[in-house]
């Protein structure tokens, strides 16, 4: 088992990123979470991985923390229907401490706006997540009184909210929509971006 890798951030996406490791490239699949924290190409970076072995593959997964990891595998392992991509856009949308949170207060409308999550999921997730949740980080999000929501969503420009609307309209979490958007905005600083090229890349990138 491959439980962490050191080494230089070669390539990076929203969704994957390539780590070499003394020359040898891993290509890692990572959430939102841990790609928002990457460093710029060519830095050190310690990620906590997760290999999941199949018949026709092994895939490696990259997480920023070893919380992060630690809900990945108790989402795979105990949730009938969540395998590892739907794990991964539950780390994308909710921090570990929302999701302690949610499942805590039976929140299942915030749960369901996890892309890919469906009613019934949400209904499992509460169901079977919720004292394992609580051994497994004590008093992560569960102080967190009923109701409680996410931060603010921050300000976006006329551009950006046109695509972040477009992209709901295909049927995409207006959070991992957001998120999207915001990291391909400030990655192109500004030059070039309309509502146009944002939905393109963020299709792109979402999809990939």
């Amino acid at each position: 088992m491959i439980a962490q890798l050191k080494g230089k951030l070669a390539e990076a996406s929203l969704t994957e990123i390539v780590l070499d490791v003394q020359g040898v490239g891993y290509d890692v699949a990572v959430p939102l979470s841990t790609a928002d924290r990457l460093p710029s190409i060519g830095s050190e970076v310690l990620l906590y991985t997760h290999l999941q072995v199949r018949e026709d593959a092994m895939q490696l997964y990259g997480f920023a923390s070893k919380e992060e990891r630690a809900l990945f595998r108790l989402l795979i392992v105990s949730v009938p229907g969540v395998g590892p991509r739907l794990a991964l856009n539950v780390l994308s949308c909710m921090s570990v401490e929302g999701l302690c949170a949610a499942v805590k207060n039976k929140d299942l409308k915030a749960i369901g706006k996890i892309n890919g999550i469906g009613k019934k999921t949400a209904e499992r997730m509460v169901v079977e997540l919720g004292d394992k949740l609580e051994q497994l980080f004590p008093g992560a999000g569960f102080t967190l009184a009923a109701g409680a929501g996410s931060p603010g969503e921050k300000k976006h420009t006329m551009e950006e909210q046109d695509a972040i609307n477009a992209l709901e309209t295909l049927g995409y979490k207006r959070e991992l929509a957001c998120r999207t958007v915001e990291r391909i905005a400030e990655s192109a600083d500004g030059k070039g971006i309309t509502a146009e090229n944002l939905i393109r890349k963020a299709l792109a990138m979402m999809n990939s």
